[in-house]
């Protein structure tokens, strides 16, 4: 049954990579990267019970660490086009801007 399930989510990783290659914008491509990111996770879990070594349980861990902080990286880039921006300037300029996203 977890052989099936992993074949499942293998298929649904192609499905997420067709979607990062024809997203039309940028937040498509950066939802299908961190979706990709999310079914990496569980294809891991689910391949470590296949081999029954459960020590991938830890490297999935990391790497849904890894896909979170790239995310808030990439989605806070392209929003203020730097990575040294503190959170009070960017408080400051969504003041001054008036946007309340």
């Amino acid at each position: 049954m977890i052989f099936i399930v992993t074949l499942m989510m293998m298929a649904a990783m192609a499905m997420m990579l067709a979607r990062l290659l024809q997203g039309p914008e940028l937040y498509d491509r950066v939802l299908a990267v961190n979706s990709f990111g999310t079914k990496t996770v569980l294809f891991l879990c689910l391949f470590s019970f296949l081999i029954d070594r459960p020590d991938g349980i830890d490297i999935a861990i990391l790497y849904s660490l890894m896909n979170f902080i790239g995310t808030v990286a990439i989605l806070k880039f392209f929003r203020y086009r730097s990575l040294d921006i503190a959170l009070s300037q960017m408080a400051l300029r969504r003041a001054v801007s008036g946007d309340d996203e």
